[in-house]
């Protein structure tokens, strides 16, 4: 381990969400727990992007926290400090809001994410990307997979350059979406053909 690299610190973060997420479970086939999404992430982070940031990597951890569980800012701020917080916060869906207008601001204000911010969301995008190809949702159809990767690739379209290496990862996602669901991603320049596009 890098001596940058609090493992104590990380430890705390995985044992945190794990026990906030406790009983919720992936919507995959097998049920699986949901904590091994989060972690993935982190992992991805890790191995493919060579993450070697505490704080980033237990934002990973903890992205779901606040939006899923009933984690709250405080709570959040006062166990691993305001920097994890912020990321967190950037990458939190309003639920408050339709699922398609939570997709359509995801797109709009990725531009706006910090880079911390924009590396734990690559890593969500190629995480849940690699799921939808290799153990989809229950009950999700050709097109709700396509859907759900050509969403994807709007919203990484908007945070590139914030790691060559976990967008290269992406991309090779990407190619292999294309292949196994038999359609091709479409540019960002026709993202108003799209149910959360706006005219551009």
């Amino acid at each position: 381990m890098p001596d940058g690299i609090q493992v104590n610190a990380l430890l705390s973060a995985a044992i945190f969400a794990a026990k906030k997420h406790r009983g919720q479970v992936r919507k995959d086939q097998r049920s699986s727990p949901y904590i091994t999404h989060p972690l993935t992430v982190a992992q991805i982070l890790w191995e493919v992007g060579g993450i070697q940031n505490t704080e980033i990597l237990s934002a990973a951890i903890l992205h779901d926290t606040l939006e899923d569980t009933s984690t709250t800012r405080t709570e959040l701020a006062s166990r691993f400090g305001d920097f994890v917080l912020t990321i967190v916060l950037e990458v939190t869906d309003d639920k408050s809001l339709p699922k398609i207008e939570r997709k359509r601001r995801q797109v709009l204000h990725a531009p706006d994410l910090s880079h911390p911010a924009r590396l734990v969301k690559l890593g969500d995008k190629l995480a849940n990307c690699t799921d939808v190809l290799e153990l989809p949702p229950n009950g999700w159809n050709l097109k709700r997979r396509r859907d759900y990767v050509q969403w994807a690739a709007d919203v990484v379209s908007q945070i590139r350059g914030a790691s060559a290496a976990l967008e290269n990862a992406f991309d090779a996602v990407l190619i292999e979406a294309e292949t196994e669901l038999k359609f091709q991603i479409q540019p960002f320049e026709t993202i108003h053909q799209r149910p959360w596009g706006w005219p551009i």
